[in-house]
Parts: structure tokens; sequence; C-alpha cells
């Protein structure tokens, strides 16, 4: 039977395809073709909420305004004002901004993303032998064996465990479990034809205004940041783990180009060094309503009231999102996103050390 926990994992399944139909999206520029870069047709994204561009959204209802406020001018499926790093990956590979998989069902564990991508790529290959606006609008059989699969997991999985009141230690212990889950996902879409991977691991989760306002955190656990050091231990454990998952992964896929990039010390170093980059309030949270970090779990960003049978938006945004780093206490802001996209991009962050244009390329270990 499957551990309980493991239903908590959530993960969402989402697409971006770079064909004619959805190419007119705003600001998603070409990039330049070259010899030496790989042109990948599509990315297909597994990922949690950080990622997620709207199958939260089609399971349970838009994220409310003013999500979406600063780019898109109006919600759009993202749990930020804005863009998130996958659409900065998307733009800067000459891809249109990723859509959801249509027949999500919201948060599900790893294995059943799996079992929708499967799904898609066999649906697609039928429906496009149809012609017409099918053959138009799905992917050509081709595009899922040159795509970019990225992964982008650990909050999620982590916090489930929190939430459920486990220690640090049982949190740990599970973990083993979440990333055999996530190794056996990877070799399934290999044994389907995928041969380039791009993988996150988690960010500081101590430094979350989530984490700092919602759990038991005593004064001697803060670190001179203001970051709960307990917290940041456990995601730094799951990077190891995930890291030596990687490693593994490279010698029984022999084929796979595996990159393994450091969002821990990007974003880290996004809230330690704040000031010196021109962001403020590290810790506060953009968009939300009292307390010490600006959130609430009971009044998430963009909650109303009403008072006097008019409805009243409690949980508003900060004035200037473009110089805070955290969003809704969970998620970033787009200027977070973007700052953490520009660093990763060259392959500064990376395991093996090459820019995300080249992620194709097998390297020798």
């Amino acid at each position: 039977m499957e551990p309980s926990y493991l239903k908590y994992i959530t993960l969402s399944l989402n697409l971006a395809l770079s064909i004619s139909a959805v190419t007119s999206l705003p600001n998603s520029p070409k990039t330049k073709t070259s010899l030496k870069t790989c042109n990948f047709p599509a990315i297909f994204n597994f990922g949690d909420s950080n990622s997620d561009t709207g199958g939260l959204s089609a399971a349970f209802g838009q994220a409310p305004y003013p999500n979406g406020e600063t780019f898109f001018h109006s919600p759009a499926g993202r749990f930020s004002d804005g863009r998130l790093i996958i659409d900065f990956i998307a733009q800067g590979l000459g891809l249109p901004y990723l859509s959801p998989y249509l027949d999500s069902v919201g948060p599900i564990s790893l294995d059943v993303q799996f079992v929708q991508y499967s799904d898609f790529r066999r649906r697609s290959s039928v429906f496009r032998k149809r012609g017409g606006v099918y053959e138009k609008l799905l992917p050509m059989d081709y595009y899922f064996s040159k795509a970019l699969y990225t992964f982008d997991i650990g909050q999620n999985d982590l916090t489930s465990g929190f939430k459920q009141n486990m220690t640090f230690d049982q949190v740990k212990a599970y973990i083993p479990d979440v990333l055999r889950q996530f190794s056996n996902v990877i070799k399934n879409v290999y044994a389907q034809g995928g041969r380039s991977f791009w993988v996150h691991n988690t960010g500081p989760l101590g430094c979350l205004p989530y984490t700092l306002d919602r759990f038991p955190i005593m004064a001697a656990q803060i670190d001179d940041h203001g970051c709960a050091t307990p917290f940041n231990d456990v995601a730094r454990f799951f990077n190891s783990r995930l890291k030596a998952a990687v490693v593994q992964l490279r010698k029984d896929l022999p084929l796979a180009a595996m990159t393994y990039v450091d969002i821990f010390s990007v974003k880290h170093s996004l809230i330690t060094q704040a000031k010196k980059l021109g962001f403020e309030n590290p810790l506060l949270a953009c968009c939300g309503h009292g307390g010490k970090y600006n959130y609430d779990k009971n009044r998430k960003c963009g909650s109303k009231v009403t008072v006097n049978g008019k409805e009243i938006m409690v949980a508003k945004s900060c004035k200037v999102p473009a110089v805070r780093i955290n969003w809704d206490g969970v998620h970033y802001t787009e200027a977070a996103n973007k700052w953490v996209y520009d660093q990763i991009i060259n392959g500064s962050y990376s395991d093996p050390p090459i820019p995300m244009e080249m992620a194709c390329r097998v390297m020798d270990h």
C-alpha cells in the first residue's frame, strides 16, 4: 500500500509546445539558432506550485487577483505577481509560456503526472493523424524525444510532512521514498525516448514566511538572516540525496543528459544579500495580511471579507513587488524569479556546468 504521506506530494504536469498555433503568446521571442545549441522543440515540466502555470487554478478555481498583476495584468494561473522561473526558461529557449495539461486534476503525485504525460503523448499521436486543426495544435512525435524535461520538486514534498506534525527525523526518513518515485518517473520518460533532463533542487524552506509563521520555531533556531535553521537543514539533506539520485541515474541511463541545478544556493544568496541586490524585506510576503511576516494561512493573497454587504480585499499586494522577493508567503515574485533565472541560465549553478541551451549534451563525469 502506498505510504499515506505520498498522497500529499503536490506536483503538477505542465507543457510548453513550440508550434505555430500557440507562438503568438506575449513576449516569447525566438532565440538565435546555433550548431552548438540544442534547439528544444518543447518543454515538459513536472513540478510543484513554484512552476505551476495553471493546474491548481484549473482544479480549484483561478488564483485570485492580485496574482498576475505585474506581467499578465490579471490572474494567469500562477501563484506570483507575474512570471515564474519556468516561464523565463521557456522564453529563453524561444518557446511559448507553459500551459497546464488540460486533463490535470490539480495536486497529484509524480507517478500520476507521468501517467498524464504518457496519455497526452498517446493522444497527440492519435489525433494528429486526423489532420486539420489537430495537426496544427498537437506536437509531432519527435518533439517528445527532443524535448527538455524539467523537474522542480521538494518544497511541497517536505512541507507536507511538517503539516502532519512529523518531526525533522520523520520527514528525512521518507525522503528516500520520494526520490525513488522521482527516479522511476525519469526512467519511464527515458524508456519512452526522453533524453534531456533539467532538475532543480529545492529552495531554503526556512526562509519562507509560510514556514516562519506556521510552524513552532525557537529563537535559538533562527539564524543571522532570520531564517529557520532546522528547515533549511532538511532542505539541504533532501538536496544531497536528490543529487545522489541524479548521479545514479546518469549511470543507469547512459544516453541521458542529466543536469542538476542548485536552486537552493541561488535563492539563499538572494535572500541573505537582498539589500545589496536591490531588494527589500526578504522575509516579508508582498501579498498577504497581518502578522510579523504579512502572512496569514486563513487570509491568503487576494482574500476578501464582506463588510456591510460589500466585498473588500484584505490580503493586498505591496506597492512595489519589483523590489520584493517573496510574493505570498510561499512563492516568489516575478522580480525574484527573473533574478534566479539569470543566475542559473549560464550553468554557473549546474552540474555539469553547462548553459541550459546545451542541456541535451551528455557530458563525461
